[in-house]
């Protein structure tokens, strides 16, 4: 078995997604019982997002944790352009 990576916690996957995707804003909550990181969930914004449809926004993020990925049990998104994001805002 592939041993995980050294560190794989909430902060070290949204230090990668804000990298990766030029990300303007990330929240990773690890959903965990426990929090020993093996489920997360995230909200991650970027203009990378613009004129791609859910699946390939996706695909985006699956891309950027490929490594995570491999070690990750369950894995909740929310992809959101800019726009999408500041509406969303607006509407609360």
């Amino acid at each position: 078995m592939e041993e995980a990576p050294a560190v794989l916690s909430a902060e070290a996957l949204r230090e990668r997604l804000l990298q990766g995707l030029e990300a303007e804003h990330v929240e990773v909550e690890d959903t965990t019982p426990g929090h020993c990181s093996t489920s997360f969930k995230v909200l991650v914004v970027s203009p990378r997002f613009r004129g791609k449809a859910l699946l390939q926004r996706h695909r985006l993020v699956n891309e950027v944790l490929a490594e995570e990925m491999k070690h990750i049990h369950a894995f909740e998104q929310r992809t959101l352009t800019p726009e999408q994001w500041a509406k969303e805002k607006e509407e609360k």
